[in-house]
Parts: C-alpha cells; structure tokens; sequence
C-alpha cells in the first residue's frame, strides 16, 4: 500500500478506554522497528462524560515533513461519534475501517471532573456495552469512492477472548489492511510494550497474541486483500 516516496497516513478514533492510544502507540513502534519512519499524534476528548480519543499515526520509508496530515489513507472508526469527529478526514480511496459490534459510549460518574479522554475507562468495561442494551452498530459512509471493511471486534473479544484485547484485535485488522508491517514486527512491539504486565500475567500475554491473530484473519474472512 505505500510506495517508498509515500506517506501512509491513518487515523484510529473511539470512546477513552478503547485502547486507540495504545494502537496508534504500538504501530509507531513495529514501523520504528522494521527500519520505516513513523510519527505518532495522540488527541484527546474534554468532555467530562468521556471524550472521543484519537490517534493520528503516520509510517514512511523516508523522512516524514509535516505532523498534520488532510486525509487518511486508513481511517479506523471504532463508535458512532468518533465517525462524526473524524469523517473530514475521508477522501476518494480512503479504507475505512469500522466497528459492526453494537457498543454504547461509556458513562463517566458526573463528579468526575479534568480530561477525560484518556483510556479514562477500563476496557474491561466495554464488556458491558455489548449487545441488545447498546446502542446501534456503526455503519460506512454512503459513498461508493471509499472501501468500507466491517469487523466484529468488540464481540469476538468479549466471546472468544476477553474484552481487555479488543483493541489489539483492531490493530490485527490494520496490520492486515495497510500491508507495510509484518505481522512478528507488531507482535514484538506488543511484547515491549506490555512486557512488564505479561511477566505478572502469563495468560494475557497469550490473549493479546490470540487477539492480533484474529484481527489478522477477521480481514482474510472478509474476504479482503
């Protein structure tokens, strides 16, 4: 998908607590270590409720010249309203990822108070926020210019998993869909990451390998290249 003089430019949006920090964190560094350039962007939400997260990341062979960007080249919607932030950021050609699981945004005590947007709840809590009680799936944009991949994450997570890897099975699908980072690459990043919390926890390491496998063949299941 990236040419060597070219930028590959994605965006990942969703509720705080999703873990879309942690994916824009973790593609930054499997770029860094496969020899590619890559900057990473975080932004987060305000609103007392919890804010929409975003993270910006872009990955070239090359020096990267500026930290914004117009377009994404692979835009990663994991609810409703992070759609509505981000859909600016769609041009003809734009992979757009989202997530088919009915999921309702989180809901932050009303005294809590400062910057919310930050992984502010748990993502075990989203195991919750899964099914008849939440809010409608996330559906693509009505536009035949842009390439819409459906994928299940948050329900694979909480049945097959744990909803704690759900973010780790989007950056699967991603991996799979941009083409530019090996799959082993990813899986080490995984593994500086959150070596610290796998040497306490021997079995969420194997669910965050389990949870970038599915991620990886979601994709090939749908069919796509």
């Amino acid at each position: 998908m990236m040419d060597e003089q070219r930028v590959l430019k994605i965006i990942v949006a969703g509720e705080g607590g999703q873990g879309v920090q942690s994916i824009g964190e973790l593609l930054a560094e499997a770029a860094f270590q496969a020899g590619k350039q890559a900057l990473y962007i975080p932004n987060f939400g305000v609103e007392q409720r919890g804010g929409v997260s975003v993270a910006y990341v872009q990955i070239a062979e090359e020096a990267i010249g500026a930290p914004k960007f117009l377009y994404a080249d692979l835009l990663a919607v994991l609810s409703k309203r992070a759609a509505e932030r981000t859909k600016g950021y769609i041009k003809p050609g734009t992979i757009y990822l989202y997530e088919e699981s009915a999921l309702a945004a989180p809901v932050i005590d009303d005294q809590a108070v400062g910057i919310q947007g930050y992984e502010t709840v748990a993502p075990e809590g989203f195991a919750k926020m899964v099914g008849a009680a939440a809010a409608p799936a996330s559906s693509p944009p009505v536009d035949p210019s842009i390439r819409p991949v459906g994928i299940r994450a948050a329900q694979t997570a909480k049945a097959e998993l744990t909803p704690r890897v759900f973010n780790i099975i989007v950056l699967g699908a991603i991996t799979k869909l941009i083409k530019v980072l090996p799959p082993a690459g990813v899986k080490e990043a995984i593994a500086k990451k959150f070596g610290a919390k796998f040497r306490e926890n021997p079995e969420l390491e194997a669910l965050n390998y389990q949870a970038l496998a599915k991620g990886l063949t979601m994709i090939e299941t749908e069919g796509q290249q």
